[in-house]
């Protein structure tokens, strides 16, 4: 099978977890997650399988939408509940104080990546590096927080909506605000809402997933992978130009049924003679061509 399953994640699976449960669900090995959610979070998953794969990383670059707990007055190691408790703190913030330090972070954000994370330094996992108890220099990096709303105050306790762009860690915009406030803070929960075009309405459990494939109906919760590019323009090849496109070769404008120049650069959806999904192209004006960016063979299921 080849698409896109969206999985309402449950808390306590890994990303990793849900991958090597549809791996026994759909009985395939191709099959790959498009972006971590820590075992505690909760929320849209989108998992890619056979030459869906293909997608995993342009997915992980899309941006995110969240709905987060954040607890004030507590801080701990891992930035959120389930870490070692460093310190606790009266909170004495008013709703001015707190409305000021919540929307401050709208924009651009130089972020610093907590020690509890997959990145790398020097080859090694930043989170093994704070298991051994080291803690290592690192560098801020630049997120944005699109949209930031304050949904439900109940002090200590702070519900918050974030709309963000990829690398962002909502752990740590609530360790900051907390930090901002002088109080402390810690994220008590978060959900994924969406991520990219994807929204928890798509979505489903793994529960759902099993019973649909115990139906014989498995194939109702895939989505097509060129929903992804919905938005890019569409192209149609016919005669000579199939075996190209086949093979992942270049096109000519007129070997398209619609014999159409796009903008140089602009991504285009192609597809065969059986209008079948093959991959994505760009026209590139010095050679006068279509350009492959990334082929999807199958990429219709």
């Amino acid at each position: 099978m080849d698409g896109i399953i969206i999985i309402d994640k449950e808390p306590g699976f890994t990303s990793h977890d849900v991958v090597a449960k549809l791996r026994g669900i759909c009985g395939q090995k191709k099959i790959g997650h498009t972006g971590t959610l820590d075992p505690a979070a909760t929320g849209v998953l989108p998992v890619c399988l056979g030459s869906g794969t293909r997608l995993c990383d342009m997915l992980t670059d899309t941006d995110k939408e969240y709905v987060a707990e954040l607890l004030l007055g507590v801080e701990t190691d891992t930035q959120d509940t389930t870490g070692r408790v460093l310190a606790t703190r009266e909170v004495n913030v008013s709703r001015e104080e707190l409305r000021a330090a919540v929307f401050s972070f709208a924009g651009d954000y130089g972020q610093v990546p907590p020690m509890y994370s997959a990145l790398k330094v020097n080859g090694k996992k930043l989170y093994e590096l704070a298991r051994e108890g080291k803690e290592v220099e690192r560098k801020a990096r630049q997120v944005k927080i699109h949209e930031i709303e304050i949904l439900d105050c109940s002090l200590p306790v702070v519900k918050l909506r974030v709309a963000c762009s990829k690398g962002t860690y909502i752990r740590t915009l609530c360790a900051d605000i907390g930090a901002r406030l002088g109080c402390g803070g810690t994220m008590q929960s978060l959900r994924r809402t969406a991520a990219g075009r994807f929204r928890l309405e798509d979505a489903v459990t793994l529960e759902r997933v099993q019973e649909k494939k115990d139906q014989g109906r498995l194939k109702e919760l895939i989505l097509p992978v060129d929903l992804v590019f919905e938005n890019c323009p569409s192209l149609h090849v016919r005669g000579e130009g199939i075996n190209r496109l086949n093979n992942g070769n270049s096109i000519l404008p007129e070997q398209t049924a619609e014999g159409t120049v796009h903008k140089p650069g602009e991504w285009v959806r192609f597809y065969g003679s059986d209008y079948g999904f093959a991959g994505i192209y760009a026209y590139d004006a010095g050679k006068k061509c279509y350009l492959p960016v990334k082929m999807f063979p199958g990429g219709r299921g």
